[in-house]
């Protein structure tokens, strides 16, 4: 059984924000800034495309509360993470998203993306299209 599988079932304790049936939001043990949140279906699912549509929106309400509670800590701005896949980064084989509040000042860059990259559009979206 994966960690968040047993966080979600109690049996690993967190700091639990927000709790319904489908979903667990609770802080990060490793937290990026200050209210670093995790987001998670209690369900095992391992990627985003396996997950229910009723579970995905769920998650989404849940990230959307999870942010307003977070408004009482003052950020300016926040990051909305989700990897899929460890070539992604996602080293918890269970769905979850991050929700990293963001803050003036702060020294170090919470999110870094590679630089772009040179493809043809028109290739790539009749490729996706042709599925």
């Amino acid at each position: 059984m994966c960690i968040f599988c047993k966080i979600a079932k109690g049996e690993i304790p967190a700091k639990i924000l927000y709790e319904d049936e489908k979903t667990l939001a609770f802080l990060d043990i490793s937290p990026r800034s200050k209210g670093h949140t995790l987001v998670i279906p209690k369900e095992h699912y391992e990627t985003f495309e396996e997950l229910p549509e009723e579970v995905a929106i769920g998650l989404i309400k849940t990230i959307k509360r999870v942010i307003m509670k977070l408004k009482s800590l003052n950020p300016d701005g926040y990051n909305i993470l989700n990897n899929n896949r460890p070539v992604a980064g996602q080293e918890v084989p269970h769905v979850h998203f991050h929700i990293i509040p963001r803050y003036k000042g702060e020294k170090e860059e919470v999110i870094k993306l590679s630089p772009p990259v040179n493809v043809d559009l028109d290739g790539v979206l009749e490729e996706l299209k042709s599925e």
